[in-house]
């Protein structure tokens, strides 16, 4: 039952947060220069040109108003009509969300499956070698901006070996998995580093519990004690730092899906922004920061269920 309390507590603070989002996605995006009319029309504008298209698209009304129908809109589930493409931004986000929700789940899969065993053995060994070597070289990830990462795995993994085409969604489950790898990998590279540090120095803080050393001396084997009695405690904080930057990271997709030509939405916002296409900027950044809104929800929960004194706060 606390429980449940819990998420109804963390359901209800979101709607402060949704109604400051949407303020903040309408009124900002007003302020980025450039006439949507304008670049319509194109080589064709004209002063009555541009008056004309203001008022078929209700850019001729005070921004309060437009701000009411926008959030009038979104009530019914509808972010409007794009400028370009004359359709509802709702269908065109809808048709390229799968692959940004590929890509998400791919690099966070990913990230864990590289950085729990790698901070597992780091602090198995503490000060050795292997953890000298595995608390060096992801730091060098660091530094290097996703676009450029992904380029190199083009080249290394798809036009020098093979393995991985080298852009494109495809067709199919299996062909989307192929497809979604090399774009999972670069997403997942960011957060590796990060991850590996919290999880390493968690399992450490761990390992040096009473309760560890009493496993210890009861005879229960070093791998039992390390992925049956630590680990688990220790990925507690490690999940926070997860969620965090998984949200973190779905704004950045917008760059590995122009690397690897995804038709995803951050492909497809890329689009909108250089054609002022201002429903579709509107409906996408909206849609980004309610997966961040999510993601943190889903975090939160995930940490009460495994930590039962969060519950009872």
């Amino acid at each position: 039952m606390k429980y449940v309390l819990f998420i109804l507590r963390r359901l209800v603070t979101l709607i402060p947060v949704l109604f400051g989002i949407s303020l903040l996605v309408f009124f900002l995006l007003q302020m980025v220069p450039g006439d949507p009319a304008v670049t319509l029309l194109g080589a064709h504008v004209t002063d009555a040109g541009v008056a004309a298209l203001h008022k078929q698209l209700g850019l001729d009304h005070p921004l309060w108003r437009q701000y009411v129908t926008f959030v009038g809109r979104l009530f019914h589930g509808n972010l409007g009509d794009s400028y370009q493409y004359k359709s509802s931004v709702s269908s065109l986000v809808l048709h390229n969300l799968v692959p940004t929700i590929w890509l998400i789940v791919t690099g966070a899969v990913l990230a864990v499956l590289i950085s729990v065993p790698l901070a597992v053995w780091s602090a198995s060994r503490r000060n050795g070698i292997a953890d000298n070597t595995i608390r060096t070289i992801p730091l060098i990830g660091l530094g290097m901006p996703a676009f450029w990462l992904g380029i190199m795995l083009v080249l290394l993994l798809s036009l020098k070996a093979g393995a991985f085409p080298a852009s494109g969604f495809g067709t199919g489950i299996g062909n989307h998995i192929k497809s979604i790898i090399l774009p999972g990998l670069t997403v997942a590279l960011a957060l590796v580093p990060i991850l590996i540090r919290s999880l390493r120095a968690s399992m450490i803080h761990v390992l040096q519990s009473d309760y560890i050393t009493t496993a210890r001396a009861k005879g229960i084997s070093g791998a039992r004690v390390v992925f049956r009695h630590a680990l688990p405690n220790a990925a507690i904080s490690s999940v926070t730092v997860l969620g965090v930057n998984i949200a973190y990271l779905i704004g950045s997709t917008l760059v590995v899906e122009k690397v690897f030509a995804l038709n995803g939405i951050g492909y497809l916002m890329i689009t909108a922004i250089f054609n002022r296409d201002f429903p579709i900027v509107q409906g996408i950044t909206l849609v980004f920061a309610v997966m961040v809104v999510i993601v943190n929800l889903l975090t939160d929960m995930t940490h009460a269920a495994l930590d039962p004194r969060v519950r009872l706060a």
